[in-house]
């Protein structure tokens, strides 16, 4: 692995750690990018990265996001990150969850980890068994925060998608707009049916095949391959996968007005947001877009550490909020000529005090 400080997404993180442990046979990396608004809140990845230079690039680029996120969503966290390296089996144990907890507990509050990519409610669970510093913990009854973020990022995307029609397209309703949404797993399918349900015109892929057959027979919607569905013609393009996928490559592709969706880190690199711009392209930037999952839990951990509001309605308010934090970066982007990503990062990057 090279020199993680070299790394062209080394942006001045406060802490990276290598976690081995040979017994249980984890290996993570832990990322703290900025603890300037409190502890670096944000979920742990479990991933077979085919490089490790590429799971380091994951966590520093995750990392920054998250301090961007919650910077953004007015939280009092700041930027954190982990991912698991996994085998090409994905083997997870109890003891490499176990291992893993033990080193969250280490850093004594500065991480509160959640779950991300590969990582369930279970999981999480587990890890609290051996530290407190966790959120997205399962809950009981439908009235309060935390438990799957998924539903509660889709919201915000949903909202999110709407308040970028309205600007873009004019349109106070969804009635008749195709939206092509890439991933259909617990974020992206929780969109798909939030668009169904006002009217919208869906087109959907994933690599699970399957699942994306059964939802979109279930919607009423239209499939595409999973390397096709950025060239699909649409109003909207959504992607709710996995992140870096507008590069050089992906902008050309895409055929569509409007890019707001829920991966994170959909950008590969700072030039690709102006060239979304050059292309008449609007974007939603996914750490401002995507950020109801991270709410949830947020709220979620204040509340059993802090005596915080964790009831649903409080949740909801929070997310409904995201579409005005769109509208003032576009409205900026418009005045200014810059595009939209860079508007997002110097707002947020003011915040964390950058």
């Amino acid at each position: 692995m090279t020199a993680f400080w070299t790394e062209a997404d080394y942006d001045d993180h406060e802490l990276v750690q290598l976690v081995r442990d040979p017994k249980s046979g984890l290996t993570a990396i832990i990322a703290l990018h900025s603890t300037h608004l409190g502890p670096g809140a944000g979920g742990t990845r479990f991933w077979h990265y085919a490089e490790p230079e590429a799971a380091m690039r994951d966590a520093l680029r995750l990392s920054r996001g998250m301090s961007f996120k919650n910077a953004m969503a007015g939280l009092p966290m700041g930027g954190g990150k982990a991912v698991i390296l996994a085998d090409e089996n994905r083997t997870k144990t109890p003891e490499m969850l176990a291992a893993f907890a033990d080193a969250v507990e280490a850093l004594g509050g500065q991480y509160v980890t959640a779950e991300d990519v590969g990582i369930s409610e279970a999981d999480m669970a587990a890890v609290a068994q051996r530290t407190q510093y966790v959120s997205g913990l399962p809950v009981d009854g439908e009235d309060a925060a935390g438990g799957d973020p998924g539903p509660f990022t889709a919201l915000g995307i949903f909202l999110g998608i709407k308040a970028a029609v309205k600007h873009k397209l004019g349109k106070d309703s969804m009635e008749g707009v195709h939206v092509a949404i890439q991933g259909t797993g617990s974020v992206g399918g929780g969109v798909a049916r939030l668009l169904a349900k006002e009217g919208a015109k869906l087109t959907l892929s994933d690599i699970h095949e399957d699942r994306c057959e059964a939802l979109a027979t279930e919607l009423g919607a239209d499939t595409a391959a999973p390397d096709a569905v950025m060239s699909v013609a649409c109003d909207v393009f959504s992607p709710n996968a996995l992140g870096a996928i507008l590069d050089d490559e992906g902008v050309a592709r895409l055929d569509c007005k409007i890019v707001a969706g829920g991966a994170n880190n959909q950008l590969k690199r700072p030039e690709h947001g102006p060239m979304l711009a050059k292309r008449g392209i609007l974007y939603a930037p996914d750490y401002v877009i995507n950020a109801g999952g991270i709410i949830s839990v947020t709220l979620e951990y204040l509340c059993r550490n802090d005596g915080a509001p964790c009831d649903i309605n409080e949740v909801r308010k929070r997310i409904a909020l995201i579409p005005g934090r769109l509208e003032q970066i576009w409205e900026q982007s418009d005045k200014t000529g810059v595009s939209p990503d860079q508007v997002a990062d110097k707002m947020a990057k003011e915040l964390i005090g950058r």
